[in-house]
């Protein structure tokens, strides 16, 4: 965003005040409605070092505090919301009145400041715009799509069935990480205590009989000696290196999308945030159409509720297809995301007008593979688990024994 100085003229006094937007026109209108007195001019400026400094700390900070709203409060609110729309209350009362009941402090924030940003004259969309990590995407895609069907309390209740759903999903799947994990942490618990207390003492006597010690006994000498000597500040570097790749990511766009390109290499990584992110797009796409929003600007909405750089970009294609003429099926073919009978799919509903029913088809499919995926995860992770389970093993039994036996044969052979 680009940063501009709105000069105000207050009581008599000009006054210089900083903000940032997009572009000169939307600084205008938020001067206009954020700054009370007469606006007199609106430029863009070289943001001052201080300034400067003073976004990295509140950026730096607020992305290390940030959190979501958790997806049990979310849901409920949701759908309190979407009832008490449905009987006539205003949306501002409404998020006021769920504010104050509601316990989750982050839910409490976020819905207070909607309701005061609707209040200055916001829609309720533009206002969650300013939420999008706390609120999600699909949140806000749906909320969008109330306020062009004028429907709200339909496409609120529609979400909170979708958000019910991956909720379930994330469920599953920590259902199915539990053993692979518990299993890993125990097998981390072993290696920390036979490197902390068991190594030691075989190196005590590897070092006596100054014995020539093989390659594996030696990366255990190395990790005992680095995990005895430095092992809070390894803690402590990790800890340090997870926090400043966090902000990397979230702060920086061409970062985020190298690691979302790396995430979709990654073996069942890979086909979990493929099919997720196509479960839910052909869901509200399907959802749009539905509600007779043009193709085109469905495309829109449904594309940016895309976590996924990568797939968001290819996604977007598709808009550009089809506002240049082109047909549904072209675009989604173009991506090579889709599969052959996808697009055929898509392509005998557009044939045939009813295009809705086939797109809900599609994302009925989509569900089906993303659900087939976490139901098979603990299979599929097994192999992963025990080549990790049978190094460790092999690690330890190499480098404890290996010189032991190595002993043994030099006595022998003395002997």
């Amino acid at each position: 965003m680009k940063y501009f100085v709105a000069t105000i003229l207050t009581k008599g006094k000009k006054e210089e005040i900083g903000l940032y937007a997009d572009n000169k026109q939307e600084a205008n209108s938020y001067a206009k409605l954020k700054f009370s007195g007469i606006l007199i001019k609106v430029a863009e400026a070289q943001e001052p070092l201080d300034v400067q400094l003073k976004r990295f700390k509140t950026t730096f900070l607020s992305n290390i505090k940030k959190r979501k709203i958790k997806p049990d409060a979310l849901i409920a609110a949701i759908r309190q919301l979407a009832v008490m729309t449905n009987a006539g209350i205003s949306i501002h009362d409404s998020l006021s009145e769920i504010a104050n009941a509601t316990t989750d402090e982050a839910l409490k924030f976020v819905f207070s400041k909607i309701a005061e940003d609707i209040n200055a004259g916001l829609s309720i969309s533009a206002a969650m715009q300013n939420f999008r990590y706390e609120l999600g995407n699909l949140t806000i895609a749906m909320v969008e799509l109330g306020e062009k069907t004028g429907n709200l309390d339909e496409a609120l209740y529609s979400l909170a069935d979708m958000l019910e759903e991956i909720r379930a999903n994330i469920i599953k799947f920590k259902k199915a990480m539990a053993y692979p994990r518990n299993v890993m942490i125990a097998m981390a618990v072993a290696f920390t205590i036979l490197i902390s207390y068991v190594v030691p003492k075989f190196k005590s006597i590897f070092e006596q009989l100054h014995a020539e010690l093989p390659l594996p006994t030696l990366i255990l000498m190395k990790l005992e000696y680095i995990f005895n000597n430095f092992g809070p500040y390894v803690l402590a570097g990790l800890a340090l290196s997870f926090i400043i790749f966090k902000y990397l990511i979230n702060t920086y766009e061409h970062i985020r999308y190298g690691w979302h390109k790396f995430l979709l290499k990654t073996y069942l990584i890979k086909n979990i945030i493929k099919f997720a992110t196509l479960s839910r797009f052909t869901l509200v796409f399907s959802e749009l159409i539905r509600a007779g929003i043009p193709i085109a600007e469905a495309l829109e909405t449904s594309t940016s509720m895309v976590d996924n750089l990568p797939l968001k970009r290819k996604l977007q294609s598709v808009i550009h297809t089809v506002e240049k003429g082109g047909t549904l099926n072209k675009g989604l073919e173009e991506t090579n995301l889709f599969e052959n009978m996808i697009i055929q799919m898509v392509r005998a509903g557009e044939d045939s007008g009813t295009l809705d029913t086939m797109i809900k088809k599609v994302a009925e499919y989509y569900k089906m593979r993303f659900d087939a995926i976490i139901d098979g995860l603990s299979e599929a992770i097994e192999p992963i688990m025990l080549l990790i389970i049978a190094s460790m093993v092999i690690l330890l039994a190499l480098g404890i024994f290996l010189p032991m036996w190595n002993l043994g044969q030099a006595v022998q052979g003395a002997g």
